[in-house]
């Protein structure tokens, strides 16, 4: 199998205050205003890519991941031709087609139908070859209605459903396609999805952003990381996954980093007081060994961390999940029936809550920790809430991890065999 796009020592500059657009038009106009003259000597220099390097093969998806700012959108916009590198190279074999923005080589005067023509022509396709593939084109964005329409009456998600149709069906040997995808409805994404999926099995290549890991691991085999510019790591798509949101979660509220395995630790001056309070809060795996992120079915710990100033003779400690928007999804505690099991006296104390098959499906969570106290007091720490990231599994032993826009929660279960119903059957099911 050969290379499809390689990169090599791939490094962007761009001086801070500097318009990134080379076009005559900008061009004349920096002039127009007095600053095409100017040096650029002293303005600040910013790297958006540094030393990149990384492959991809015929017929592969790769991935490409990381917060805001890491230097994906650069790095597509290099490939893409868009603007040139400041050093290294980058090789893209065959013909390339890409959908970085909405409406991307787009015309906003022209109706759906001369955009196509249009996108088409960019690409490098003769008129016959699009319109051999137009009725595919128009079907699969579902615009039919509306394809002799000016596109700048389109939607977003208009343009994003017309945009993705062109550049998936003209058959390019190399398909770039960024987080623009997020713009359309969910059986639009599982549509595009679907036809990437199609496009790599055909022989040619992806490269997918995304900030949907579900999304990345269900489709790519690979993937890169990228951190400040620069490539963290490469591999296999659930290993490069695991290690990107395990370097994002142990963070709390106030966004100080943590020691690996920690999802919450306050402040050492916070130990101490009049109060009850919780410490820090640990996931580990069965044999106490830190984990980065949970698993959807994973067996897994919560290890909760408190102290307490004095004796208490009721006391119980409560674990909260909920999404990332607020809605409640599970509530546990020491004791469910609100009748404290233990007391305890001045000290520090440790606690773990078990579970032998994780339920949450893949996803962004946040964890509330509390500590109950009948009759006194219930010591809810606002601090005391921290994120809770889990990567999708094949739980279902389908092949591939479900979609997680589809479900919050999965919980173990089997289907019975298939049995046909005879007559004798029906008559005892009607009464008969």
């Amino acid at each position: 199998m050969s290379t499809a796009v390689k990169v090599e020592g791939l490094s962007k500059r761009f001086l801070l205050g500097e318009s990134i657009e080379h076009t005559l038009s900008s061009r004349v106009g920096d002039l127009l205003r007095g600053r095409g003259l100017r040096r650029s000597a002293g303005r600040e220099e910013f790297w958006a890519l540094r030393d990149v390097n990384f492959e991809a093969e015929e017929g592969q998806a790769l991935g490409i991941i990381g917060g805001n700012g890491a230097g994906k959108s650069t790095l597509l916009k290099v490939l893409s031709r868009i603007t040139p590198p400041t050093e290294g190279r980058a090789r893209v074999k065959g013909r390339l087609s890409s959908l970085l923005e909405v409406g991307t080589g787009f015309h906003p005067e022209l109706t759906g139908r001369e955009n196509v023509f249009l996108n088409g022509a960019i690409l490098g396709m003769r008129k016959a070859e699009v319109q051999r593939k137009f009725d595919e084109i128009v079907a699969f964005s579902g615009v039919e209605k509306f394809i002799d329409t000016p596109v700048k009456r389109y939607s977003s998600g208009m343009y994003v459903r017309l945009a993705f149709a062109v550049a998936a069906h003209l058959e390019p040997d190399v398909l770039i396609i960024d987080e623009v995808l997020a713009v359309g409805d969910a059986d639009f994404q599982k549509r595009c999805l679907g036809k990437m999926g199609e496009v790599a099995s055909q022989g040619r290549t992806v490269l997918f952003v995304s900030h949907n890991m579900a999304a990345v691991q269900k489709l790519c085999q690979r993937a890169v990381w990228m951190r400040d510019g620069q490539v963290a790591q490469i591999g296999a798509s659930e290993e490069v996954i695991g290690a990107y949101i395990g370097a994002s979660s142990p963070r709390e509220n106030r966004g100080e980093s943590l020691r690996p395995g920690y999802l919450y630790q306050s402040d050492d001056g916070e130990e101490a007081g009049s109060e009850a309070r919780v410490t820090s809060l640990q996931l580990l795996d069965m044999c106490d060994r830190p984990l980065q992120a949970a698993a959807t079915f994973e067996a897994l710990k919560f290890r909760i961390e408190f102290s307490t100033p004095r004796l208490y003779r009721s006391f119980s400690a409560v674990l909260q999940v909920t999404t990332a928007d607020g809605v409640p999804l599970l509530l546990t505690s020491t004791s469910p029936d609100q009748q404290l099991a233990f007391s305890v006296s001045e000290g520090r104390y440790v606690i773990d809550c078990d579970f032998e098959r994780f339920p949450l499906a893949a996803g962004e969570y946040l964890l509330g920790l509390g500590l109950a106290i009948p009759g006194v007091e219930f010591v809810w720490r606002d601090d005391a809430v921290c994120r809770l990231h889990v990567v999708p599994r094949d739980v279902f032993a389908s092949g591939l991890p479900p979609a997680s826009n589809r479900y919050l929660v999965a919980t173990p279960h089997r289907w019975g065999a298939l049995r046909e119903l005879d007559a004798f059957d029906v008559r005892e099911a009607h009464g008969g």
